[in-house]
């Protein structure tokens, strides 16, 4: 997804960008976590969609 919050498509699938709120909210949904879990799993094991997804085990 581009960086633009207008354009409500489907987030990047290979990474993660904390700084934007609807991307945040869409990982979220999609790993079935809280914010803080997401931000946690990313400081751990950075923005890579694939590495947070194992870290959270799903």
């Amino acid at each position: 997804m581009a960086d633009d919050p207008n354009n409500r498509g489907r987030p990047d699938s290979d990474l993660i960008n904390l700084s934007q709120p609807h991307e945040v909210r869409y990982w979220c949904g999609a790993f079935g976590c809280t914010e803080a879990q997401l931000r946690a799993a990313v400081a751990t094991v950075g923005n890579s969609a694939k590495a947070v997804r194992k870290h959270l085990g799903k």
